[in-house]
């Protein structure tokens, strides 16, 4: 009867809560891993707080650290920390769906569901073959990208320490993490292009979205069955992505070269110049690597930076924030209606009314949750001795909700129940908005059918 109950209770979780639930386990899981196993730090045991507040970080891709990966952690502490990234990069539930596909089992139509949920599965895609492509991009993308990072590293770090290195900043930039085992994080190789150029790939790679990858995979190399001279036609999904992505990339560029030009990038050649201003426009959506001291960076760069973490990723992607789309979309609404036009389009076609109202409505709650998230660290910290600048508790819950990792060197320092208050939100910024997204796209209640009267209500 109990074994029965608790059946009952699984099958009784729509897709989005088994989403949901995954990770809060992975997340328990992970630390209960670095409280338990041995050989993963060294000096002193880790807290049962700290130890949470890294796996939590870790399982929702965000890379703030209360710690220093590179003393506390050893290598076996390391590889256990880059498994969680990779488990929170993917999806438990995607990853348990590709084995059981490559075992050659069908997925049943509720894990086909909790699949598509955590991926964000479009139209031209299977549920099967689009987790068999998400991992497969995953694997190849990573691999090359280490490849890359072992040559570069190699002539400076010799064999073993290259080949690790290359491995764990491929995963952590891919999967938009922004962990390094190097103690400032990626400053040190500011002056190396190729090393820039090789981690800005990969977190544009995986902040794009696997809807997007796979769309494109299939546009250039998968032509229609019933016309095979014909490629597959790109939704309007994917160009609002790329263009969204790349308009943002280009003007951040603009903006951190001249802001940053004779500041933190004062020492720097032309050519070291402009790829770390590439970079700053890069990270911050949503890697959380860094190659600048933002504690010494101006108030509009960090500002600027703000404003890209809250944008982040794109859907069904690695990376945080309210997403690319998101943001689009409101820009389009804005346009539409300085036109006077009824309809929202791109392209040549009409945008849904229920998909601008979600847009409008993950903006509101994204920037509720933030505002009150700063109120309440600023509340906290207020009793701190040494009280640090708004604009750093600002830059500190942003990165956190969005899952980004970019600090103005305050994650150490802030208290016990701040660090509780960031756990949440790097929890809610990693698992909240697709459960917001998945509960909009709910059939509706036979309540929904009810229309009230309309009465008008002043605006502006």
């Amino acid at each position: 009867m109990l074994q029965g109950s608790r059946l009952n209770f699984w099958q009784r979780l729509t897709p989005s809560q088994l989403f949901v639930l995954s990770f809060l386990l992975l997340i328990l899981l992970g630390a209960a891993g670095f409280l338990g196993l041995p050989g993963l730090y060294t000096g002193q045991p880790l807290s049962w707080l700290d130890a949470l507040f890294t796996s939590t970080s870790a399982v929702c891709v965000t890379g703030l650290s209360v710690i220093d990966v590179s003393s506390r952690l050893t290598f076996r502490g390391q590889a256990y920390l880059l498994v969680l990234i990779q488990l929170g990069g993917l999806g438990m539930l995607t990853l348990a769906s590709m084995i059981l596909a490559s075992l050659g089992g069908r997925l049943s139509l509720r894990a086909e569901s909790i699949t598509v949920n955590s991926v964000q599965n479009g139209a031209y895609a299977s549920a099967r073959r689009m987790v068999v492509d998400v991992v497969r991009f995953t694997i190849v993308i990573e691999g090359v990208g280490a490849l890359l990072l072992y040559a570069f590293w190699l002539p400076e770090m010799g064999h073993q320490a290259a080949l690790w290195s290359g491995v764990f900043h491929s995963v952590s930039a891919f999967c938009n993490a922004g962990f390094s085992t190097f103690s400032d994080s990626l400053i040190q190789h500011r002056d190396a292009p190729a090393v820039s150029l090789t981690i800005t790939t990969l977190i544009v790679l995986g902040g794009i979205g696997f809807l997007t990858m796979e769309e494109l995979f299939q546009h250039w190399f998968r032509r229609s069955r019933k016309k095979l001279q014909h490629r597959r036609p790109v939704s309007i999904h994917t160009k609002l992505v790329i263009l969204t992505s790349a308009m943002l990339t280009l003007v951040g560029w603009v903006f951190f070269a001249v802001l940053e030009w004779d500041n933190t990038l004062g020492p720097l050649s032309i050519v070291d110049k402009l790829h770390n201003s590439l970079f700053m426009s890069v990270t911050p959506r949503t890697a959380g690597f860094n190659m600048i001291d933002y504690t010494h960076a101006t108030d509009s760069t960090n500002f600027l930076t703000i404003l890209l973490m809250m944008i982040g990723g794109s859907p069904g992607s690695t990376a945080g924030g309210m997403k690319t789309t998101t943001f689009a979309l409101l820009g389009l609404i804005a346009w539409s209606r300085l036109r006077g036009h009824g309809t929202t389009a791109f392209v040549n076609r009409s945008i849904p009314d229920e998909t601008l109202q979600r847009a409008v409505g993950l903006f509101v709650l994204a920037t509720g949750v933030v505002v009150f998230g700063v109120l309440l660290l600023t509340t906290i910290e207020s009793s701190a001795t040494a009280l640090a600048p708004f604009l750093a508790y600002a830059f500190e819950v942003v990165s956190a909700f969005n899952t980004v990792g970019l600090s103005m060197n305050l994650t150490t320092e802030i208290s016990p129940l701040g660090r509780w208050l960031l756990i949440l939100l790097m929890f809610l910024g990693r698992v909240g908005p697709l459960a917001l997204v998945a509960a909009f796209i709910v059939r509706r209640s036979a309540n929904s059918k009810i229309r009230f009267a309309y009465e008008d209500v002043i605006v502006g």
